[in-house]
């Protein structure tokens, strides 16, 4: 029997991928919304694609806003658009 793969859905393109081709923005236990790169740490957690179209159909659609039920100001996502390029190109 094959192990089940666990899917997460994007919060910008809203297509189902496994974990591994996400991923994942997290709020952390202050309000902050960071990149999670390990994909432990503690906090709420949403999914998007490595895709940079991803991040910019998810401020497009409030797609993160909706997931942490919060309004995230634009310098969160630019910080985001950073952190997104630094680790897209490994």
């Amino acid at each position: 029997m094959s192990k089940k793969v666990p899917l997460r859905q994007c919060v910008g393109c809203g297509q189902m991928k496994s974990k591994k081709e996400m991923m994942r923005v997290i709020k952390t236990a202050e309000g902050d919304i960071v990149l999670d790169v390990t994909g432990r740490k503690n906090g709420r957690g949403a999914y998007l694609c490595k895709q940079e179209e991803c991040l910019k159909m998810a401020m497009k659609n409030k797609g993160l806003e909706r997931s942490f039920k919060m309004s995230i100001d634009q310098s969160v996502y630019e910080s985001l658009q950073k952190e997104y390029d630094e680790n897209s190109e490994k």
